[in-house]
């Protein structure tokens, strides 16, 4: 590969970077044209290496590209997202129980802030609720003895980043009654409760948000 050619995919990999992120924390929203252009100027870039990171973000149904529009961010697909959640339900609802009789008092007092933090967070910035959100969770799990089973929590929640969305920024009430959720669970945790306590209110907990969010 030429130093020319390498510099391109060096510049492609960064506004690859740079524009998924910005898609999966909802700042490009879905229907939001990418212009190439103004993309290339504002990262300061030729258009080329934008075109590669936008086919590489339609290749992850991240981005559509339609004739005489261009690109832009795709939608939700609903029942994508019902499949995902509800796969994550289970599968995180067991290994939260299962993890619970290994977790530290420490990681028990790191998602007790976390679940603090977002309580601060529940009327003002959904991006960032959905951030330590997904901490907390990830908190809760990775004490799993079970390691298949993590990974395929991992695997679902790289999907669940896939498909992108705050689910908080569409269902706004559902954010308060998330952290009283977490409560709860954090409460079953430090009680010792039975684990099939701890897997049906984790899971019940997942199912809710999935709800919610298909029926707004």
């Amino acid at each position: 590969m030429s130093t020319q050619s390498a510099h391109e995919l060096s510049k492609s990999e960064m506004v690859y970077r740079q524009l998924r992120e910005r898609i999966l924390s909802g700042k490009y929203g879905p229907g939001y044209r990418l212009v190439l252009d103004r993309i290339a100027r504002e990262l300061e870039v030729s258009p080329v290496p934008v075109r590669e990171a936008v086919r590489r973000l339609e290749a992850e149904d991240l981005v559509l590209f339609t004739r005489n529009v261009g690109a832009e961010v795709a939608g939700i697909n609903p029942r994508d997202y019902a499949d995902a959640m509800q796969t994550l339900a289970y599968l995180e609802g067991a290994a939260t129980s299962l993890a619970a009789p290994h977790l530290s008092p420490e990681q028990i007092d790191h998602a007790t802030a976390l679940n603090e933090r977002m309580r601060e967070l529940a009327d003002t910035d959904p991006v960032q609720f959905t951030e330590l959100n997904e901490q907390f969770h990830r908190t809760l799990c990775e004490a799993c003895p079970n390691r298949h089973l993590l990974d395929l929590v991992h695997r679902e929640w790289q999907r669940m980043a896939m498909i992108r969305q705050s689910s908080f920024s569409r269902i706004g009430s559902r954010a308060a009654t998330s952290v009283a959720e977490h409560e709860n669970l954090l409460t079953l945790v430090r009680d010792r409760a039975s684990l099939d306590e701890i897997e049906r209110l984790a899971r019940s907990h997942k199912l809710r948000t999935m709800t919610e969010f298909l029926d707004a």
